[in-house]
């Protein structure tokens, strides 16, 4: 009978321990609750692959960016805030670690960038049709020339 009730004392911890490891999550080798996994994603997904430069590194297959979301998922086990996280990145590898640097000095042309194309291929579009203008009519000495060309 002791046992019976000593066995029933535990069944609810043993259920808590089961569904404590059902949350867990393990990606490239850190295990992390799933909350702390959804929090790592999100920096990562704000943060370049730096080899491939158009994903970023939640998206991307290469080595470094594996490393990088070890890096990040470790930090959020240790909890440790997702600005932290993000400036610990740009201070490692530049502002360029962002996909969406913010506005500031270092990146004024970047995002002037846009504009700038669009005023110069307005400027060559504008200066190549004035260059492509219909020929004027022939002289009398061109005229001349050309009968000379046709009946040759």
């Amino acid at each position: 009978m002791r046992q019976l009730v000593l066995a029933l004392a535990l069944l609810p911890a043993l259920a808590m321990a089961q569904n404590m490891t059902q949350d867990m999550v393990t990606r490239d080798g850190v295990t992390l609750t799933q909350a702390q996994e959804t929090q790592a994603e999100a920096i990562g997904s704000q943060l370049r692959c730096l080899v491939c430069q158009n994903e970023s590194i939640e998206d991307s297959n290469a080595k470094l960016a594996a490393q990088l979301r070890v890096i990040i998922r470790t930090q959020v086990v240790q909890g440790v805030p997702a600005p932290s996280i993000m400036n610990f990145m740009v201070q490692r590898y530049g502002i360029f670690v962002l996909l969406k640097p913010p506005v500031s000095p270092l990146t004024y042309l970047l995002y002037a960038m846009p504009l700038l194309a669009l005023l110069l291929g307005l400027a060559a579009f504008w200066f190549g049709r004035s260059r492509n203008a219909a020929p004027g009519p022939l002289d009398a000495a061109e005229q001349a020339k050309l009968e000379e060309l046709l009946h040759e």
